[in-house]
């Protein structure tokens, strides 16, 4: 017999797979549709273990589904704009296309080798015009929607990327805010940029109710849209300005006793006294540095500095003194807040260092006029308020706010942490975004009939990081669309989340030319049932896809309000020291080197077996030796002959039957659920099972060869060339991949069996197989005459006795 050698087998199916065409996507009216997605990927040089871990198991739920009858789209591509491309460009000198385009063919090559069933024919890359020309178009009807618009802005500006950074991308090194890419220190900076309005949906971005989707992802994009109700309260200054602040506790208005800028207020040097000046900008100097995460941290001491000016309270006249703190943030409401150092935390803790007054004016239960120790956040009864004292706080917020809006010093509002999104990057390797200016007709957008503004590829990436598009005249020089003057083009390139933002649905007509998909292939396939990737794009990709959808929806060119309906993410594999793997950590695994050795399927199967998906965890090389075993023992099991010969029993055949049943209900529910690992350990139980019925009479029966024939339709999602190999072998007709997912039989399939859990007090004492037909009566005799219960009772006597059906049985004792 010959031996398993995966080197020679799996191309030889590669090869015929694509040949045959068997995964390319087709309309069929008569089969039920099911797009799966799973995230492209970057081309950065190589399929890391993270690309494995994320598109193995997705690609075997994509063979399970093709045979469970669904016509299944599962297509791939490439997210190639970015500024990795660029920075390779100058460290090789060499042009980004170069640099992108090699590793595309590189990665398209592994992505094959892992056997994964994408259709190829809808490939997609970003930084083909015939792809961006369509985010030029889109951003043109964002523009003419209101939902694209350029302003001064305040920005983190990484200094060696050269670059606007969107605040995602910021984090913190060593105590100051870094650029994710680089780790240089992020500054701000006042540039023109283009932003779409992503807050116009804010409110539906909050709505997950039409979303499977984890609820660890639902959460963060919530926290991050940041949705508060209030009030707007205005706070006149001494001079013509005026501070707008944001509270959700109107009715503490009267214990305001400052007001606290963000250090990057606008108002702040307009503010300032000229004596406080340098320290007031020594201080925001500092702030800066610091991410976000640090400046809410509440362990944190409370810093400001007093910057010499103040305000008038808008109800009682009083003068506040203003403040800078970096607690406060830009992007939380205005900017401003007002100290009520009595009724909230951060404000006691800030006055309490700066000998501010805190006053009382919502009074705490029991409350006899004392000072707080802490500052006393709940409801309660209206104290010190002048008219409003006795008001219950609730009724209290509804009239002061009203109070407000009489005198035209406040209003009801609504507040969000969510910001719009700055799409303008100062670098070459993007989108152009298809704006001219023109010293008569002002911002212009480009005529659609001449998309795509192409980028031009005839440029010199320079070493200092700029975009090259600013000193490229025959680009910058163009002629205005509306009055044939001269004009400048737009250098800004769009950041790549929006070429991420609408990919799904490229797919549809990867090459369609005059619109961006077509109608009738977007009947059939949308939208997206199921989409897999990192739960690290929560509040990016994942939020950025949703409001494109919905923008569509508005334009009519979709009929739904969400672009993913399911969604499931996977987890981070570790190096085998449990650190992130990493060059400079020296504990990179490479997949190349173990599909060389193992071959794929051996490192698919190791990678759904070793890990809970949605978890991850650490890598070992011992793990996938042992995967490695059982695929030989399979290949062993179906090829070698049985050597027991005469009739099985009928409790042989029944319980080979049991078996098989048994299996297929256990993997077909796994799969469903992404539970791999249990998926594959019911299929290595099988084999051992399998291993020990084989020396016996039933190895010659019909049940067996529908045993092995089960086992082998199981295998096909997880190892997809070593089941084409072997039901070739058996004599069944080309492909696995196209048969009929086996069945299962619920009355075969049912456990003669259950492990029997025993408590004492709740907490585990033994446990015990039972027919899983037993009774509740001899449950307990067999649980109180366990030598393990007996021991842990000891002279106590059960006070009464829990019994959960099929799963666990409770003896509570004093």
């Amino acid at each position: 017999m010959e031996r398993y050698e995966p080197q020679a087998i799996e191309p030889k199916w590669q090869q015929r797979w694509e040949e045959s065409g068997i995964y390319r996507a087709v309309r069929d009216p008569s089969r039920p549709k099911f797009y799966f997605l799973t995230m492209f990927p970057y081309p950065s040089g190589d399929l890391h273990m993270g690309h494995w871990f994320a598109m193995a198991p997705s690609d075997a739920v994509a063979r399970y589904l093709r045979m469970k009858g669904y016509n299944v789209l599962f297509p791939i591509g490439f997210d190639a704009f970015g500024l990795p491309a660029e920075n390779a460009a100058i460290k090789h000198n060499t042009h980004p296309k170069t640099w992108t385009y090699a590793n595309i063919e590189r990665m398209r090559r592994q992505l094959r080798r892992m056997g994964a069933s994408f259709d190829w024919t809808r490939e997609v890359i970003t930084c083909e015009p015939e792809y961006y020309k369509w985010n030029q178009w889109f951003f043109i009807q964002f523009y003419k929607r209101g939902l694209a618009y350029r302003k001064r802005s305040a920005v983190d500006f990484c200094p060696t990327c050269n670059t606007t950074l969107a605040r995602e991308q910021v984090v913190s090194q060593d105590g100051e805010r870094v650029c994710e890419r680089c780790g240089t220190p992020v500054i701000k900076k006042e540039l023109e940029q283009w932003f779409l309005r992503i807050t116009a949906y804010a409110d539906e971005l909050l709505d997950h109710s039409r979303l499977d989707w984890p609820e660890r992802v639902c959460t963060m994009q919530k926290n991050w849209i940041g949705r508060s109700e209030g009030a707007e309260i205005v706070f006149p200054t001494e001079g013509e300005d005026s501070i707008v602040v944001f509270t959700t506790r109107p009715d503490t208005l009267f214990g305001a006793t400052f007001v606290v800028l963000a250090p990057e207020h606008p108002l702040v040097p307009k503010l300032t006294a000229p004596e406080r000046r340098a320290e007031v900008e020594a201080y925001i100097h500092e702030a800066q540095r610091r991410t976000e995460i640090e400046r809410l941290s509440l362990e944190r001491e409370k810093t400001g500095v007093f910057i010499g000016a103040y305000a008038r309270h808008p109800l009682t006249e009083e003068r506040l003194p203003i403040w800078i703190s970096d607690y406060v943030l830009m992007e939380y409401g205005t900017g401003a807040v007002m100290g009520v150092p009595a009724h909230d935390q951060r404000d006691f803790e800030f006055a309490t260092k700066f000998n501010l007054p805190i006053r009382v004016v919502i009074a705490p239960p029991g409350w006899q006029g004392e000072p707080l120790s802490a500052a006393y956040e709940g409801p309660g009864t209206m104290v010190n308020s002048g008219p409003f004292d006795g008001l219950p706080s609730e009724e209290g917020k509804k009239a002061v706010v009203a109070e407000l809006e009489r005198r035209g010093l406040g209003r009801p509002a609504v507040s969000y942490r969510l910001r719009d999104w700055c799409i303008s990057r100062q670098r070459y390797w993007g989108t152009p975004i298809p704006i001219i200016y023109c010293p008569k007709c002002g911002t212009v957008p480009v005529p659609e009939d001449q998309l795509p503004v192409l980028l031009p590829e005839t440029v010199n990436v320079l070493p200092t990081g700029e975009s090259p598009l600013k000193y490229l005249e025959e680009f910058v020089r163009t002629t205005c669309p509306q009055c044939g003057g001269p004009a400048e083009r737009e250098t800004d390139t769009m950041d790549t989340f929006v070429d991420s933002s609408w990919y799904q649905y490229r797919y549809l007509s990867p090459h369609k030319d005059d619109a961006p998909w077509d109608e009738e292939e977007a009947r059939y396939w949308l939208p997206v049932d199921l989409y897999t990737g990192g739960v690290e794009h929560a509040t990016m990709h994942l939020l950025y896809t949703r409001f494109w959808t919905k923008v569509l929806r508005d334009m009519g060119m979709v009929w739904f309000d969400e672009p993913m309906i399911r969604l499931r993410n996977q987890g981070v594999i570790l190096g085998e020291d449990r650190e992130k793997m990493s060059k400079s950590r020296g504990n990179v695994v490479a997949p190349d080197e173990l599909v060389e050795r193992y071959g794929a399927d051996t490192v698919r199967a190791y990678l759904m077996f070793g890990f809970r998906w949605d978890l991850g965890g650490p890598w070992s090389s011992t793990g996938i030796e042992g995967v490695h075993r059982w695929l030989n023992r399979v290949w062993n099991l179906v090829l070698e002959p049985a050597a027991a010969a005469g009739e099985p029993t009928p409790e042989q055949v029944a319980e080979l039957r049991r078996w098989t049943h048994r299996t297929i209900k256990r993997v077909s529910q796994d799969l469903e659920d992404f539970e791999f690992n249990t998926a594959i350990a019911a299929l290595m139980e099988f084999t051992n099972y399998l291993q020990e019925a084989k020396a016996t009479p039933v190895a010659g029966h019909e049940a067996w060869r529908e045993a092995i024939r089960t086992l082998l339709l199981l295998l096909a999602p997880f190892t997809p060339h070593l089941a084409e190999e072997l039901w070739e072998r058996l004599g069944y007709p080309y492909s696995i991949h196209q048969q009929p997912w086996p069945q299962w039989d619920e009355a075969l399939a049912r456990a003669d069996t259950i492990t029997l859990v025993i408590q004492i007090n709740g907490r585990v004492r033994d446990r015990v197989e039972v027919p899983a037909s037993i009774t509740e009566e001899e449950a307990r005799r067999i649980a109180l005459d366990r030598a393990n219960v007996r021991r842990h009772l000891g002279d106590r006597q059960p006070q009464r006795i829990i019994y959960v059906p099929g799963r666990l049985i409770n003896i509570v004792v004093e």
